[in-house]
């Protein structure tokens, strides 16, 4: 057989992101994918059942990183065909009745919604959107080298004037640490004396699923709240996330890669011959596939990965608009449904100790609110997710339309109908959700930083194998990030290649 020079095993964007870089150095690529269509997170399908006509994002819907990350700046998403429409409300966070946390792309009317905590998120949010790259390049580094994060900063995305160093990064950097301690520890409260702001950027932190408090769903909130406020507010790809997936294999495929759907890799010996192999897996599939191949030393190290805990899915068509009580609810694509910040407590520790709670946090996603050309006559698709326990086999789907409902009475009324997929069977439709985790790894503190260990190379598994997918840094999200990372080393150490053109910085 012929030796390929690279082979990547699935196609999420950390797995396409990974290819598409090797692929512009010159270099021979296949890509292999287990499902019948390409994308992993960033799949937009139909549901027969459901529906003929409309389209549903099986995983990711919402896409503040797909503008923000240093590789898709570098990539060139517009350039690429994908068109990324954010509403005038990048999130809102119903509390009952007409009152609900909003926040508005502009940060100034946000802020003057809050009324009395106005000032309090200003002082807080304002510095971090104002200094959004920065931010991200931080958030979205290797979590390992200084260069890692500075070359999220320049060069890219037309930012090349910018020669921005380490000293840079420093005076954002040290206002974001502090703002996590703030928000992720014991004086979380003591910032804002209202429901809406305390629940407003509550409601973010559990995109981690974790117990709140925690620095992690603190980093998480306040990274993903400053998009909100910056250039390109918590956009949604026009047509759904497949676009963006489509728009990466077409680049592929324009320099020379090939992707094969289908391609179940259960061992090493199932690959086609090849200098280096990029596994956009979990820690566990990778192991289960290199076998020892992987030192023992990294394979211990491997094995002890957390996993974390889960999400149920459950998408409705609807007759109509969800009927939320307060209005301007219904302007925002991005709706945090989980009451007031002590309930999302509750809820989330439910969770985390092995239970369902009786009013669970629910993500929910209405894409025709920024991008109209999704809905078919009166019929519209509605994205949702409830946070359960790992591996939980319960269909939520009476649960989430209960938790809607008290924030949208009538909101039954307007469903045609509704599919869920609960915790345990989203690992059919991905991999890399094992039991429900769409984080693919626990996201606490420890883990994304020692993600999957805490090796000076999280990427490099053995001579010639890497991992590329959410569960290296800087973990989950579609900002292809883990793939730009891993590929980048694979370049120096397998082919001396030192500049991607178009990607990587000069």
């Amino acid at each position: 057989m012929t030796l390929l020079d690279a082979v990547v095993v699935g196609s999420g964007p950390n797995g396409l992101a990974a290819a598409v870089t090797l692929a512009r150095a010159g270099l021979g690529v296949r890509v292999l994918e287990a499902q019948p269509t390409v994308g992993g997170g960033a799949r937009t399908l139909p549901v027969p059942e459901l529906s003929g006509d409309l389209v549903f994002d099986l995983c990711s819907a919402v896409h503040p990183m797909a503008w923000a990350s240093p590789f898709f700046r570098a990539f060139d998403l517009r350039a690429h065909g994908v068109e990324l429409v954010a509403p005038e409300v990048a999130y809102a966070q119903p509390l009952g009745g007409d009152r609900a946390g909003i926040a508005w792309r502009d940060l100034d009317r946000t802020a003057d919604g809050l009324g009395a905590d106005g000032d309090a998120w200003r002082d807080l949010i304002g510095p971090l959107a104002e200094d959004w790259r920065q931010i991200a390049a931080l958030a979205l580094g290797d979590k390992r080298t200084v260069r890692g994060m500075l070359e999220g900063v320049r060069g890219h995305g037309g930012y090349a004037s910018e020669t921005w160093g380490a000293a840079s990064l420093a005076r954002p950097g040290l206002r974001f640490a502090a703002a996590v301690l703030e928000q992720g520890g014991p004086r979380w409260d003591r910032r804002f004396l209202t429901e809406e702001a305390r629940a407003l950027l509550t409601g973010v932190a559990a995109h981690a699923i974790t117990p709140l408090p925690s620095y992690a769903g603190a980093g998480t909130a306040l990274l993903l709240a400053a998009l909100a406020h910056a250039d390109g507010g918590w956009a949604v790809p026009v047509g759904g996330s497949q676009a963006i997936t489509d728009a990466l294999v077409r680049d592929l495929e324009a320099h020379g890669g090939v992707v094969e759907t289908g391609r179940q890799v259960d061992d090493w010996r199932d690959l086609p011959p090849a200098r280096a192999v990029l596994l956009d897996t979990t820690p566990r599939t990778a192991l289960g596939i290199m076998g020892d191949r992987i030192s023992a030393t990294r394979r211990a190290a491997l094995g002890r990965f957390r996993y974390g805990n889960a999400a149920a899915k459950v998408d409705f068509v609807l007759s109509g608009p969800v009927p939320w009580a307060a209005a301007d609810v219904g302007r925002a694509s991005t709706v945090h449904v989980g009451g007031a910040r002590a309930e999302m407590v509750i809820a989330e520790d439910a969770v985390a100790h092995g239970t369902h709670p009786d009013h669970p946090m629910v993500l929910l996603s209405d894409p025709a609110v920024a991008d109209p050309g999704r809905v078919r006559g009166t019929m519209r698709p509605l994205w949702t997710y409830a946070h359960v326990p790992s591996g939980s086999t319960m269909d939520v789907t009476e649960a989430v339309t209960r938790q809607i409902e008290r924030f949208a009475p009538g909101f039954r009324d307007v469903v045609v109908g509704a599919r869920c997929i609960p915790a345990d069977q989203m690992e059919r439709h991905n991999q890399n959700y094992p039991g429900g985790d769409i984080s693919a790894g626990a996201a606490s503190m420890w883990q994304l930083v020692a993600r999957p260990t805490l090796a000076p190379d999280p990427y490099q598994l053995a001579e010639g194998v890497y991992l590329c997918s959410a569960s290296t840094p800087p973990g989950p999200g579609v900002h292809g990030m883990g793939g730009w990372h891993a590929a980048r080393r694979a370049l120096l150490r397998e082919f001396d290649v030192r500049h991607v053109p178009g990607l990587a910085p000069d």
